[in-house]
């Protein structure tokens, strides 16, 4: 924490971001901190014009209240992880609606759709719409696009692209081509700076891939098992492929 930290009451304990949210490392084990909060609203403010009820904000602010109703966090503290690397919050436009990702401190804690007004004669069609794995490899890009490209992100997209095609035929200069170029060049990549990272290869997601389809549960399943069984961690990366997949599948569901 950043600031001086009042006395902790006896048998106490602060809510943590691991209470809160699917979060895992140092930040799961953080409490939440004013301060967090008044940066996500912030953030939420900055992006999306207002503070969303439900939102990442509103369940930071309610933690952090109770946090320092308690005396176990001052009023102007920051988690270190937080002052450090942030809270970001992105959007994602596609037809009809947006993907909204929120962030601390580089993990995903937040991500659902919101509908947007679309053209006339069209909102019947694009309401039918679910969102597709094309597009969830977009969401991706804004997430967690400064991450370099490794093995275990060039089998998710790979498995994503199977997916979403139809097809096991591997595309020359599609997505997972370019993505298993792009880790191999990295695996040889001295220089953090000078590595393939993975907005450049799924930027505009949707358009590079012969076919699409919506995410379904077998989908994201399919392509957390190849990210993970390729990551010699055996985790999965938070805000990566298979979380994006699976974000988009969970909200397919939703609107059945």
């Amino acid at each position: 924490m950043s600031q001086e930290q009042p006395r902790r009451p006896k048998g106490q304990n602060p809510i943590k971001y691991g209470d809160v949210f699917v979060v895992s490392g140092d930040l799961a084990q953080k409490p939440v901190a004013p301060e967090d909060a008044a940066m996500m609203q912030s953030a939420e403010a900055r992006v999306l014009g207002q503070t969303q009820p439900g939102g990442a904000a509103s369940v930071m602010q309610s933690a952090a209240t109770r946090n320092e109703q308690a005396g176990l966090v001052g009023h102007r503290d920051v988690t270190d992880v937080t002052g450090d690397r942030g809270v970001t919050v992105t959007e994602t436009k596609v037809p009809g609606r947006r993907i909204i990702t929120e962030a601390v401190g580089g993990q995903v804690v937040e991500q659902y759709v919101e509908a947007t007004p679309v053209e006339a004669g069209r909102s019947s069609a694009i309401k039918e719409n679910a969102i597709t794995i094309g597009e969830a490899l977009e969401a991706t890009a804004q997430t967690v696009g400064q991450k370099a490209v490794d093995q275990s992100d060039a089998s998710a997209i790979q498995a994503a692209e199977v997916r979403a095609t139809g097809s096991n035929v591997i595309t020359p200069g599609g997505l997972a081509a370019m993505a298993q170029s792009a880790a191999a060049y990295n695996a040889d990549c001295k220089l953090d700076q000078d590595k393939v990272k993975l907005a450049d290869v799924l930027a505009g997601a949707t358009a590079k891939l012969p076919a699409d389809k919506a995410a379904t549960l077998q989908d994201a399943e399919g392509v957390a098992c190849a990210e993970v069984r390729n990551n010699p961690d055996a985790t999965a990366t938070p805000g990566g492929v298979a979380a994006s997949v699976a974000a988009a599948a969970r909200l397919n569901e939703n609107v059945k």
